[in-house]
């Protein structure tokens, strides 16, 4: 038992030296040399370098401090601790790399936020994957919702978008704001990648008077299985059947032609699946 979560332990830690690597090449490499900045500690982070000679890794680690004091009830005792190697060690690759003069890249601006934001993005979530966090405006997400109902994500929104209104005073320029929003969405969806994985499949729901026969249809065309819920509509005498299933994008224009050929007034609603686990029948 001990042997197993020692190898958890060592994945983790694995996972957010990873972490911490990619956010501080996304920085040194990207925003840094290119005069924009992004969302989180990272943004702040290059905002304070411009405006004062302290080295970014410097300002991350003085971003943090304050609210590491502030929020190391709300976080746990080992998650904080993580959280402190994690943010030691960005502030540490990203000093390290600033003074080995790497290879800029790039000097497109467009292709700076894109792929700077991505690399951040793959950065955060291999720490959040490794049990830990970069700090920032995720320990201040957690100490706001702790004392009051506002939703984490919306508080991590606000302070991004405080981050991107200062950069128009810092570097004078509303146009690399604008790149900046653009990283900041790419970083979000490189996240969800990595936490919930490139899934190329939709939930179908479909509401039908005629759920055996489509569903006979769909097993023998689509060579899939689904689920037929029960229940009934606002007015309780009307039963109703709906049909859900996971299939494939592909296979959706497939799906289409089944319904309108065997019910025309079924409806369907097609969603994204985020995760999923399981056989699912």
């Amino acid at each position: 038992m001990q042997t197993s979560k020692s190898k958890i332990e060592i994945k983790n830690f694995f996972l957010l030296t990873l972490g911490a690597i990619l956010i501080a090449v996304s920085v040194v490499l990207f925003f840094k040399p290119n005069n924009f900045t992004t969302g989180g500690t990272p943004g702040l982070a290059i905002l304070l370098h411009h405006l004062t000679s302290f080295s970014i890794g410097s300002m991350i680690i003085a971003i943090n401090i304050p609210l590491l004091l502030f929020g190391i009830k709300s976080l746990g005792k080992m998650f904080a601790i993580k959280t402190i190697i994690t943010i030691v060690l960005i502030s540490f690759f990203t000093d390290v790399f600033s003074y080995i003069n790497l290879t800029i890249p790039t000097n497109n601006i467009l292709l700076a936020s894109i792929f700077g934001g991505a690399i951040i993005g793959f950065g955060v979530g291999f720490i959040i994957k490794g049990n830990s966090s970069a700090g920032g405006s995720t320990i201040v997400a957690k100490i706001v919702c702790s004392k009051s109902h506002i939703k984490p994500a919306q508080v991590i929104l606000i302070i991004d978008v405080l981050i991107v209104i200062c950069s128009i005073y810092v570097f004078k320029d509303i146009e690399k704001a604008l790149y900046s929003i653009i990283s900041i969405y790419i970083t979000s969806k490189a996240i969800d990648v990595i936490l919930t994985g490139t899934l190329s499949t939709k939930v179908i729901h479909i509401a039908s008077n005629k759920a055996q026969t489509l569903s006979v249809e769909i097993s023998q065309n689509l060579n899939i299985e689904g689920t037929i819920l029960k229940g009934s509509g606002f007015h309780q005498e009307k039963e109703k059947e709906i049909i859900l299933l996971v299939l494939d994008v592909k296979k959706l224009s497939i799906l289409k032609e089944i319904i309108n050929e065997h019910d025309k007034e079924a409806f369907m609603i097609v969603m994204e699946a985020s995760e999923m686990l399981g056989r699912g029948h």
